[in-house]
């Protein structure tokens, strides 16, 4: 123990914060389904969403790797009495866009805008929504690292084969300088898509590609556009020259058993039906998360003058200090621990050295306690 208390002065307490980063890629085979029959995507009997694991989800090693849902709004041209599960959809829609984009100043659900600006513009009626795990995610996305690369065959077909034919990258590209702060749910920014072999239309391309989608760091939400697999003569943007032959001028098949092209798979296919329909698509998905460490750093000074005594009662023999062996020596203490004391000198943390530290007036310390959080 030591002898005497010494208050900690302003110099001596410093806040600092550090973010790590966790490199996290999620691969094609685990999206679409790895185990026969496919354990590891599961789907409920409410039908809101379909969630994916990286395991079978009846294991207990099996982690949450994020959901998959689908929403359009009122405003949708594919809204009406006639799409499959259209008020689930529509509920999910106002539901994330007044979470992630919030109220305009009548108090309407904003919908979710191309540019960004929440008030004028393209807007994304007809959404897809992924929602990542915390365990992944951590804090937040590091801004700038999203990638997902989706096969963009347009048969609709789900061979390993027909995956590689024609790849579309989506990716936060200017995220780490441009990235927006008028969202009700924190930092967010616009995924833009890009692709070889003519994939996209000439008329949506950018210097980064056409927007396609809203990325939400600390939310861990990825929103895309389901224009992003319709041709661009039914307002899309993939080139009208990527269709199925015979199927149709435009026509952008994305479930072959139904011969179903993304205006149908909005409309007349279940929510999970949808997901299991674009899951099927994903190659890979690659982000870095981040976590935030916040600390106080306290420095303990002990001064030559300071702390060289103990009140251990060990510390004394017959009223003698036992680590002097005559008069003119030293007094000496061992320092092994340092505590934080309350106003009311009340201990609240406790902090132990690797090995004890000799004190004696000829020398001094500055010991570092650093308090994460």
């Amino acid at each position: 123990m030591a002898t005497s208390f010494k208050t900690l002065q302003g110099a001596d307490v410093q806040a600092t914060r550090t973010k790590l980063h966790e490199a996290i890629p999620l691969t094609g085979t685990i999206i679409s389904g790895t185990y026969e029959p496919v354990l590891n995507i599961k789907n409920y009997s409410h039908g809101m969403f379909q969630s994916v694991y990286d395991f079978p989800y009846l294991s207990s090693s099996a982690n949450h790797l994020f959901d998959i849902t689908v929403g359009m709004s009122s405003n949708s041209a594919l809204s009406g009495a006639s799409v499959v599960q259209g008020k689930q959809k529509m509920q999910l829609y106002n539901q994330m866009a007044q979470i992630l984009v919030g109220h305009d100043a009548t108090g309407s659900i904003r919908e979710f805008d191309a540019d960004g600006d929440l008030t004028s513009g393209t807007k994304f009626s007809d959404c897809i929504f992924f929602n990542f795990s915390r365990l992944l995610t951590k804090d937040e996305f590091q801004k700038g690292t999203f990638k997902m690369e989706l096969g963009m065959n347009p048969t609709g077909s789900y061979s390993q084969a027909a995956k590689t034919d024609s790849v579309l990258t989506i990716e936060d590209i200017s995220g780490s300088t441009a990235y927006k702060t008028n969202s009700p749910a924190g930092e967010y920014n616009i995924l833009y898509a890009h692709g070889a072999n003519g994939i996209l239309a000439v008329s949506s391309s950018t210097t980064s590609g056409p927007p396609c989608g809203l990325i939400f760091y600390q939310a861990g939400i990825v929103v895309l556009t389901g224009s992003l697999f319709s041709s661009e003569v039914s307002g899309g943007l993939l080139t009208k020259g990527l269709v199925e032959v015979g199927v149709g001028a435009g026509k952008f098949v994305m479930n072959d058993a139904s011969n179903y092209n993304m205006n149908d798979v909005l409309s007349l296919s279940s929510i999970s039906g949808t997901a299991d329909d674009l899951r099927n698509r994903i190659q890979n998905i690659y982000f870095a998360n981040t976590t935030e460490l916040n600390s106080t750093v306290y420095f303990c000074r002990a001064n030559a003058n300071e702390f060289n005594y103990s009140s251990n009662p060990t510390y004394l023999s017959k009223s003698q200090i036992r680590v002097k062996e005559t008069r003119e020596d030293s007094p000496t203490s061992y320092i092994t621990t340092i505590g934080l004391y309350g106003a009311n000198n009340e201990l609240l943390a406790c902090a132990k050295l690797s090995e004890p530290l000799k004190k004696t007036p000829s020398n001094e310390f500055t010991l570092r306690v650093r308090l994460d959080y």
